[in-house]
C-alpha cells in the first residue's frame, strides 16, 4: 500500500490526485485547457505540502506517459521524474489509454465482465491512438496510431458489447458496422482514474527507469505550417 501522487498531462486538462492506500485525499484539475506548464508545479507543491503537514512521506509518483498531447506528455513526465529524483522515490508510468479504459468501467453502470473496452484518443483527421482491453483490463491489441475505416475493429463483432470511449471515438460511431457498440462519450484520462493502476504497479514493484523513461507518442511529431505562410 502506498502514498502516491498521480499526474496526468496527456490530454487538454491537467489533473493531479494524491492517494493514500488507494483512496484519494486531494484532487486537483486545471480549469483552462492546455495550461499544463503553468499549473502543474503548483498542483504538485500542494500535494507535497499536504504530505508534510500531515507528517507522512510520499512513496511514489505516477504519471501518464502516452499516447496523447506531445507537449503535455513532455511536461508531465519531466516534472514527475524531477519529483521522483528529488524525493528519492520510484516512478510509475501508466498508459493514458489504460486510464481511459478504467474510466469506461466507472462510467458504464451495467458492466457484466464480458465487455470489450476500446479507448480512442483523437490523433487528427480520421486517425486515433487506440487499443482494446477485456473487462479485466487485459490488453488484447498493441497500442497504435490507427486510421479509422469500416474494417477497423471488425474482429469485435462477435462480442456482446463493445464500449467505445475517448475524444476520438465519436468520429467512429457512424463507421462501425457492429450492432454491439456502446458509445460512452469523450471521456479522457484523469488522475483520479490512475489511482488503482498506480497502486497495483507500486505493490508489484513495476517502476520506470528515471534516466531512460521517455513519452510514448506512438507516431512522430509533425510540424505543420499555415497555408497563409506557404
Amino acid at each position: 500500500m502506498g502514498r502516491i501522487i498521480n499526474i496526468d498531462t496527456s490530454s487538454k486538462k491537467c489533473s493531479v490526485a494524491l492517494a493514500i492506500d488507494g483512496e484519494i485525499v486531494m484532487g486537483l484539475e486545471s480549469k483552462k485547457e492546455m495550461d499544463h506548464a503553468a499549473i502543474l508545479a503548483p498542483f504538485i507543491d500542494e500535494c507535497v505540502r499536504y504530505a508534510k503537514n500531515n507528517n507522512f512521506k510520499l512513496d511514489a509518483v505516477s504519471v501518464t506517459d502516452g499516447p496523447g498531447s506531445y507537449t503535455g506528455l513532455r511536461i508531465g513526465l519531466s516534472m514527475a521524474k524531477g519529483l521522483a529524483y528529488s524525493l528519492d522515490i520510484p516512478l510509475v508510468t501508466i498508459s493514458s489509454l489504460e486510464v481511459i479504459a478504467v474510466r469506461a468501467i466507472f462510467s458504464y453502470p451495467d458492466i457484466s465482465g464480458t465487455e470489450i473496452i476500446v479507448p480512442m484518443i483523437d490523433a487528427r483527421r480520421m486517425e486515433v491512438y487506440t487499443t482494446f482491453f477485456n473487462s479485466c483490463l487485459k490488453r488484447e491489441m498493441e497500442e497504435k496510431a490507427l486510421i479509422l475505416d469500416e474494417n477497423s475493429f471488425d474482429n469485435l463483432y462477435q462480442f456482446s458489447k463493445v464500449l467505445f470511449i475517448g475524444d476520438g471515438s465519436l468520429k467512429f460511431q457512424g463507421i462501425y458496422q457492429g450492432k454491439n457498440g456502446v458509445w460512452l462519450g469523450n471521456g479522457m484520462p484523469h488522475a483520479k482514474y490512475m489511482v488503482t493502476l498506480a497502486e497495483k504497479k507500486f505493490n508489484n514493484g513495476e517502476f520506470a527507469d528515471l534516466a531512460y523513461s521517455v513519452p510514448r507518442y506512438l507516431k512522430e511529431y509533425q510540424i505543420t505550417v499555415a497555408k497563409s505562410r506557404l
